[in-house]
């Protein structure tokens, strides 16, 4: 949706410009300059809450679709469940030709996805040991349509470490060796990469890719 609108955004205004022009010529046309005074007026309204709508629901809009993506048909393995990171073995530009939702273009990287949800509790994201591979997980909070963290070598560097994620008024005590990380609003996107440097390197990535994973921090018997 983001990329047709970005395409498509200077043509569908130009026609809404001309829309309202006509409208404007007209009523100037059958009524005098008085009566397009109601119709500024409901213009200016329109605009001002069509604004407020579009900044306050959009990201909602946007990010809460990858999660409707994820568990509908996820990306390319069948749905991905909450709390699970899915780590897509194809490059984005072999996943554009079937219309995957992080089809990039570029075939330097591998792409993970998952939904977080820490509202039941607390999970662990665990990076594996990378040697100086870039990799990265973003976080990006549902609500805002904003990153508010990032794991991996330009942040937290490319040593093996687990991260524990939740919500900001847990008092739990962090495990040693943790990290914490306070997710907003309980929920967030996490878009994964991690660099593959030839199509010789891709299987290596992939295993790398897949031992990114998220588990809860509850004992299994408390589940």
């Amino acid at each position: 949706m983001n990329r047709l609108i970005l395409k498509y955004a200077t043509p569908v205004i130009i026609v809404i410009l001309a829309i309202f022009a006509w409208v404007i010529y007209r009523r100037v046309a059958e009524g005098g300059l008085g009566a397009i005074i109601p119709l500024a007026v409901t213009a200016a309204i329109v605009w001002l809450l069509g604004g407020f709508v579009f900044i306050y629901f959009w990201p909602r809009i946007t990010v809460g679709g990858f999660k409707r993506i994820f568990e509908g048909r996820g990306l390319g393995g069948g749905p991905i469940p909450v709390n699970t990171i899915y780590a897509v073995p194809e490059s984005p530009f072999q996943s554009a030709s079937s219309g995957s939702v992080i089809a990039t273009g570029t075939d330097d990287l591998l792409y993970l996805g998952g939904w977080l949800d820490v509202k039941g509790g607390p999970y662990v994201l665990h990076m594996p040991a990378m040697d100086g591979r870039y990799c990265s997980v973003q976080f990006t909070d549902p609500t805002s349509g904003a990153n508010f963290a990032y794991v991996g070598k330009r942040t937290t560097g490319t040593a093996a470490g687990d991260f524990l994620l939740c919500e900001s008024n847990w008092a739990g005590d962090t495990p040693a060796g943790m990290s914490r990380i306070d997710v907003p609003h309980h929920a967030a996107l996490l878009i994964g990469r991690v660099f593959v440097a030839n199509e010789n390197d891709r299987p290596a990535a992939y295993a790398l890719a897949k031992q990114i994973q998220l588990t809860s921090l509850k004992p299994e018997r408390e589940r």
